[in-house]
C-alpha cells in the first residue's frame, strides 16, 4: 500500500539529506495516521483509495496554498507548497486528461440515462467511482455540468 511505500521513501529521502522531500513525506504520514486515528482504523490501516484520498486532499491544499502565495506576491513561499504537490503527485494515480475524462463522462450519462440538472450529484458520484482518484473533482463537476445541461 501507498503507506509503505511512503515510510521507504522517506527513509530514503532522510539518508539522502534531502530535506524538502522528507518534510513532505513527514506531513502526508501525519495525514494518513490522522485519518486512520479519525476512522478508528489504526491497527487495520486505511484502503488503498482511503489513502488517494488523503493524498489528493493533500496535493490539493497545497495547490491552493501557492496560488495564495503567488497573489500575495510571494513567490519563493509559492514554489515550495509547488514543490510539495509534485512530491504528493507522484504518489497518486494519473490524472485523466480532460478529452479522456469527457469520454468517462458521457459514458456514464448515457449508460445511466441521467438527464437533466436534477441528475448532477448522481452523475458526478458515478463519475467519481469509475475514475477511482484520476479525475479532479472540480473538472468533474464542471464536464458533467455542461453535458446535462445540453
Amino acid at each position: 500500500m501507498l503507506e509503505k511505500r511512503i515510510e521507504q521513501d522517506l527513509k530514503a529521502a532522510l539518508l539522502s539529506g534531502d530535506s524538502l522531500k522528507a518534510s513532505t513525506l513527514r506531513s502526508i504520514k501525519s495525514a494518513l495516521l490522522y485519518v486512520k486515528v479519525e476512522k478508528g482504523k489504526r491497527d487495520s490501516g486505511l484502503t488503498e483509495d482511503e489513502e488517494i484520498a488523503v493524498l489528493a486532499k493533500e496535493s490539493k491544499k497545497r495547490q491552493e496554498s501557492a496560488d495564495l502565495y503567488l497573489r500575495g506576491k510571494s513567490e519563493e513561499r509559492a514554489e515550495t507548497e509547488l514543490k510539495e504537490k509534485a512530491i504528493i503527485d507522484q504518489y497518486l494515480p494519473k490524472q485523466l486528461s480532460e478529452a479522456e475524462l469527457i469520454s468517462v463522462v458521457d459514458g456514464v450519462i448515457s449508460e445511466s440515462g441521467l438527464q437533466g440538472m436534477s441528475d448532477m450529484g448522481k452523475a458526478i458520484a458515478a463519475v467519481k467511482q469509475k475514475t477511482a482518484g484520476a479525475a479532479d473533482g472540480a473538472m468533474v463537476a464542471r464536464l458533467v455540468k455542461e453535458r446535462l445541461q445540453k
